[in-house]
């Protein structure tokens, strides 16, 4: 590998995480096939969490819903939530536009 192959290099947060919830990095050149399969699963965490506020909008608009069913749609908009925040942090790392490095540890 030459120093312009290594100067195309870049640290990528994927959107899974490893043993304990701690965050999974690929370095590579965002051609290769884990940043492909990353790549997949940020477009499906996204459509989904479309999907999710969808459902969300329709759920909170119905004055039947109960406490169990808010919870529930509580439960997923924050899973769907902290999907989409990874996303962002990772694009925005990519762009060289991120903030202070997140703290994952928690």
């Amino acid at each position: 590998m030459n120093g312009e192959q290594c100067d195309r290099l870049t640290l990528r947060l994927l959107p899974w995480t490893g043993e304990q919830g701690k965050p999974c990095y690929v370095l590579g050149d965002g051609a290769g096939r884990v940043s492909r399969v990353a790549d997949g699963i940020e477009s499906i965490q996204l459509g989904m969490a479309d999907d999710l506020l969808g459902h969300a909008a329709d759920l909170l608009a119905d004055r039947r819903v109960t406490g169990g069913e808010l919870h529930f749609l509580a439960s997923r908009l924050s899973e769907s939530l902290r999907d989409v925040k990874r996303v962002a942090e990772s694009r925005g790392a990519r762009l060289g536009t991120a903030g202070p490095a997140p703290d994952y540890g928690k």
